[in-house]
């Protein structure tokens, strides 16, 4: 109970002030759009950007750790893929999203906020990890799969082009990416530029998981139920579970152990919907899946800090 208390209730209230704010009409739809338009354009961006660039890439790029995550999360795309299509009987396009939903957890809104209350900012460095690595892999599957059904008996050649556009037309990806340029190439950041990044980086979660909120008010549940709970299944019990496993079979450090899994633990970010909707397919199923997987997360993270070392 005081893992609920202290760790993940003070997270969902301020999603929650968010929820209420735009229910309320205290704040308007355009402030969201703003809001949110700020923290993933730019103070997310920010904040990737800073933890990469002085990231302890050799310490922290564990391969048994990236390994245990990323085969888990891949596996969970091809189950939500192949479920989609056989089970629900829906298009190759829809079930691509529908896949993406099962892949993409909301690892930089909820699972870094959530992992720094458990168990402090010295535990983040592993989420890092994990995080410097999760919208390229995440996009370039899906994005990938995505232009495969779309391009049925079209030119491959053109694929690797595509995909590539797409990806770095995501600020996500480019803040990563020019984090990785500057860790790699040594590069001294002057100690003026690095102030006003952290003053952006202190904005970001907090005016995320407000904004948050207000997106979430938007997408009230409705339709494909069955689907819908499948992808919210797949998301918050298959996937932490596939991590378990791998992650013991690695023989993984109890820190790395509880970065992987409470990621892999959380419910499908709004990047979900974000591809979903840059698509035109399952957008009521990825916003629905997003809005119950997060709500259902209070009670399947506090199971998950119970049982974690």
């Amino acid at each position: 109970m005081t893992a609920l208390i202290d760790v993940i209730l003070p997270v969902f209230f301020v999603i929650g002030f968010g929820y209420l704010a735009v229910w309320k009409g205290y704040f308007s739809d355009a402030g969201v759009d703003g809001l949110m338009k700020f923290t993933q354009g730019f103070a997310i961006p920010c904040l990737l950007f800073r933890a990469i660039s002085t990231l302890d890439l050799g310490q922290n790029f564990d391969l048994a750790l990236m390994g245990s995550y990323y085969t888990a999360a891949f596996a969970c795309f091809v189950v939500g893929l192949l479920g989609a299509r056989y089970i629900f009987g829906r298009d190759w396009e829809d079930s691509v999203a529908i896949g993406f939903c099962c892949l993409f957890a909301n690892s930089l809104l909820l699972g870094l906020p959530i992992t720094e209350r458990a168990y402090g900012v010295s535990a983040l460095e592993a989420n890092y990890a994990i995080i410097a690595i999760h919208s390229p892999f995440c996009y370039a599957v899906g994005i990938t799969a995505m232009e495969i059904v779309r391009n049925r008996g079209g030119n491959i050649a053109t694929l690797p082009g595509k995909v590539l556009n797409a990806m770095f037309h995501n600020a996500l990806i480019v803040g990563i990416s020019l984090g990785f340029v500057v860790n790699l190439g040594g590069i001294p950041m002057p100690v003026v530029l690095t102030d006003a990044l952290d003053l952006m980086v202190r904005a970001a979660l907090p005016a995320a998981l407000f904004g948050l909120g207000g997106v979430l008010y938007r997408y009230r549940p409705e339709g494909d139920m069955r689907t819908i709970m499948f992808v919210v299944a797949v998301s918050l019990i298959l996937q932490p579970l596939l991590v378990w496993g791998l992650a013991k079979a690695n023989d993984l450090s109890d820190t790395a152990l509880r970065s992987a899994i409470l990621t892999a633990a959380m419910a499908p970010g709004i990047n979900a919907y974000v591809f979903a909707n840059m698509y035109g397919k399952a957008r009521r199923v990825a916003a629905s899946s997003v809005l119950m997987a997060t709500g259902l997360s209070i009670l399947t993270v506090w199971l998950w800090l119970a049982v974690l070392p």
